[in-house]
């Protein structure tokens, strides 16, 4: 292992928490086995992926960048995201709601309560980028002096 690869590793939320590759994988396609079924779900995913298995393959290198540090993901998250017309806070939620019972259901719960933390903060990250593409986030207000 090189010097960078152990420096990432050390670096890496998941390592202390157990989180392996395979660990990864098992929750991903679990995860959007369920968003394909789910009827608010799967019409908007099912509309804009059209190779499932390459997609998946990309979120597990996006995870893996995310958690181990391997930095295998190379991809535009917020550009795919925002390109999405029908994707509102309940459609969040609802993801959000999924993927805690999925994380909880495939992983141990110090590695599931690490993936749900990122997953939220991705989601919400997520959300303020589309509606600030939209034009919908409120005007800032400046402090008074």
């Amino acid at each position: 292992m090189s010097s960078i690869q152990e420096r990432r590793a050390q670096l890496a939320p998941g390592t202390a928490a157990g989180v392996t590759e395979d660990m990864i994988q098992g929750l991903v396609h679990a995860f959007y086995a369920k968003v394909r079924k789910d009827p608010a779900l799967g019409p908007i995913f099912n509309a804009v992926i059209v190779d499932w298995n390459e997609h998946l393959a990309k979120l597990c290198d996006f995870w893996s960048s995310v958690l181990l540090m391997t930095g295998r993901f190379h991809g535009a998250p917020m550009a795919a995201h925002v390109r999405l017309p029908d994707a509102r806070a309940t459609h969040f939620a609802r993801w959000l709601h999924l993927f805690r019972e999925t994380a909880a259901e495939t992983c141990p719960p110090e590695a599931a309560a690490l993936f749900v933390s990122r997953a939220e903060i991705i989601a919400q990250s997520l959300q303020l980028g589309i509606a600030a593409h939209r034009g919908e986030l409120p005007p800032m207000r400046v402090a008074a002096s």
